[in-house]
């Protein structure tokens, strides 16, 4: 079965991560199946919202490190930073439903989403410095611009998780509610603006985005450039090595 599912009915196209023995763990091959199922549902005119979801015990633990690291992202045509794109300019109505944990990646595609609800078992977390790395997915413009400096800067200089409720304080989900239910929830309200005129809904969103979006595809690409030139530093290797071999990094001399 693959790892990247896609459903349609009345209007609405599902997205799941389908790898729950990895912790829906995102591969080079995952990131490209994504690509392609947000580039199909922008160009379908049956396609008139899009829910991204995982399991109710976990969203993502972002990327595969395994994977990651045989399959290092190299220049922009990289699954990642296709799908980084794709999601960034996506014109129509874009919900995600959020439980258990979501890492790296898992937290930061939300930013590029119109509506998140989350489980309350939902665990946000970005530990890009904790890897040796930087923020990815315009996160390092779009979470000060959401949280304010200062609680940016706890989330991204520190990593450290913070739960749903505090990620509904400053608003990264819309709603919170039981694991079961998020799911749910996501699809009635992805139900409700699919019977909603997709011109004006498409409209509204371009208008809503139009003042960051460039900003935002520049900031991803000057992450990228960034993320790529640490990945190769000493720290990236300590932090990835300590984490393949199951040890606590040691940045004492970094």
């Amino acid at each position: 079965m693959s790892n990247i599912l896609t459903h349609s009915e009345a209007g609405v196209t599902t997205v799941t991560l389908n790898r729950l023995e990895r912790k829906n763990s995102i591969t080079a091959a995952m990131y490209q199946m994504l690509a392609d199922a947000l580039t199909a549902a922008a160009a379908d005119p049956a396609t008139r919202a899009v829910v991204i979801q995982g399991h109710e015990t976990v969203f993502s633990a972002g990327n595969d490190i395994g994977d990651f690291l045989s399959q290092p992202p190299t220049g922009p045509e990289a699954p990642v930073f296709r799908f980084l794109r794709a999601i960034a300019t996506f014109p129509k109505p874009l919900l995600a439903a959020v439980c258990g944990p979501a890492v790296g990646v898992g937290t930061t595609m939300l930013f590029h989403c119109d509506l998140v609800y989350a489980g309350d078992n939902a665990a946000f977390a970005m530990p890009f410095v904790n890897l040796g790395l930087c923020p990815e997915a315009g996160s390092s413009l779009l979470v000060p611009g959401m949280f304010g400096y200062h609680r940016a800067a706890e989330a991204l200089l520190l990593g450290d998780p913070f739960m749903a409720e505090a990620a509904l304080e400053v608003g990264l989900v819309n709603r919170v509610v039981p694991p079961s239910e998020a799911t749910s929830v996501a699809q009635a309200q992805a139900r409700k603006l699919a019977a909603k005129p997709l011109r004006s809904l498409m409209e509204t969103k371009r208008l809503m985005k139009q003042d960051v979006q460039q900003q935002v595809l520049a900031r991803i690409e000057q992450e990228s450039a960034v993320f790529a030139r640490l990945l190769g530093e000493p720290a990236a290797k300590e932090a990835f090595g300590a984490f393949m071999e199951k040890r606590r990094p040691d940045f004492s001399r970094l």
